[in-house]
């Protein structure tokens, strides 16, 4: 316990010694060096909400910005799949056409099955 007190003792010591020595040389009075620590905390205060306008700015933008690109993504993927869908619809009337005309005969063992999602009348014709 001796040595926790000793501690203690010089701990509180040496506080008050620190204090009284920065009161006798402090180059302000007390008043002012509150002004000072006040004008530096609110400094603090106002650049801190500057950069979370800024952030929220930028966030904003960002969130403006990406709207309209995925907007364009998706209309240029639906352009591609009615591209595609076309494609396939002139390659079927093409297979229609040669087995129509006797130049392709389709195998037998082979099944035309409908994809999921299209409805019957777009199904193609089986032969």
């Amino acid at each position: 316990m001796g040595k926790a007190f000793s501690f203690i003792a010089g701990a509180t010591i040496g506080a008050a010694a620190g204090t009284i020595i920065g009161i006798l040389v402090a180059p302000r009075s007390g008043a002012e060096t509150r002004a000072m620590a006040a004008d530096m905390a609110n400094d603090a205060w106002d650049s801190a909400r500057d950069m979370y306008e800024q952030g929220t700015e930028q966030a904003r933008a960002a969130m403006n910005d990406f709207g309209p690109m995925v907007d364009a993504k998706t209309d240029e993927l639906r352009a591609k799949v009615d591209l595609a869908r076309e494609r396939m619809d002139q390659l079927r009337e093409t297979l229609n056409d040669a087995i129509a005309g006797g130049t392709v005969t389709p195998a037998m063992d082979v099944e035309v099955e409908v994809a999921p999602g299209v409805e019957a009348d777009e199904a193609p014709a089986e032969a």
